[in-house]
């Protein structure tokens, strides 16, 4: 018996959303569209340097040497499959979901195998119709060497594989494949949190300047001016010396008060 083959490829798998229903309506009109996107689809493939490994019922996989490749083919064959749609009238429109994974798979002749499938697969029932969905380990490799755009999903959960995947939509035309699901906030842990991202600290509970009714920026000032006047009531020697200090702070109050306002408008 000859050794198991294993490979790193992507895997690309698609299916009809909604193939019962069309097929209960017409079955014969449902075919001869089936046919003619899966030939559209082959020759994009066939475009971008890929394979078609399978065909079975209303699916379709294949295989990419290149993640970018087939990412580009997966946009190609949306874009070209929704110019078909427009033509077609509503109830007759077919719509293709993609679900992209780089992975290890297991080679048996002309098919593949294995979790790397098995994870394009499930990112592809869970794609919008007409939409792509992306494992991370496809957004890694394309995130910057593709025009387009991207969504973070959250993690699928994929049968037999014990992690959760993360998953990204592939925005086509400006707009994203489904809805964004809000983004968890950034880890303290994380250096693109440090500095400006990072959300400012909190003063400590019970300080003055956490009670004080005025912006934190000026509440360092309003603290130095008041000690200033303090220690010069405390000492008084019939010379009002604390008006030099004071004049300072209001120096450096009216430059943050400029810049605080000048913020304020940037952020409106």
């Amino acid at each position: 018996m000859a050794a198991t083959t294993r490979k790193l490829t992507t895997v690309f798998a698609a299916d009809v959303q909604g193939y019962s229903r069309l097929m209960e309506h017409d079955e014969e009109g449902t075919l001869a569209t089936l046919k003619q996107y899966r030939e559209a689809m082959g020759r994009l493939v066939e475009t971008h340097n890929g394979r078609v490994v399978n065909t079975w019922g209303d699916a379709v996989i294949a295989e990419f040497g290149s993640v970018v490749e087939a990412v580009r083919a997966a946009i190609d064959v949306q874009n070209e499959l929704a110019q078909r749609n427009a033509a077609r009238p509503q109830e007759a429109r077919m719509f293709f979901r993609i679900g992209i994974n780089l992975g290890d798979v297991i080679v048996d002749g002309d098919d593949i195998y294995g979790d790397g499938v098995n994870i394009a697969a499930r990112l592809q029932s869970e794609a919008e119709p007409g939409g792509i969905l992306i494992s991370s380990t496809v957004y890694e490799q394309v995130r910057n060497k593709v025009a387009v755009g991207f969504d973070f999903l959250g993690d699928l959960a994929v049968k037999n594989i014990e992690e959760r995947v993360p998953s990204y939509s592939v925005r086509i035309g400006g707009e994203a494949a489904r809805p964004r699901r809000p983004e968890a906030p950034p880890s303290a842990s994380d250096p693109a949190s440090w500095g400006r991202n990072a959300p400012p600290a909190p003063a400590p509970a019970g300080s003055l300047a956490s009670r004080l009714p005025i912006p934190k920026e000026f509440a360092g000032l309003a603290i130095a001016a008041a000690v200033v006047t303090a220690i010069n009531l405390f000492t008084w020697g019939g010379d009002f010396w604390a008006k030099w200090p004071l004049l300072g702070i209001a120096v450096a109050a009216a430059i943050r008060f400029l810049r605080y306002s000048g913020r304020g408008r940037r952020e409106r």
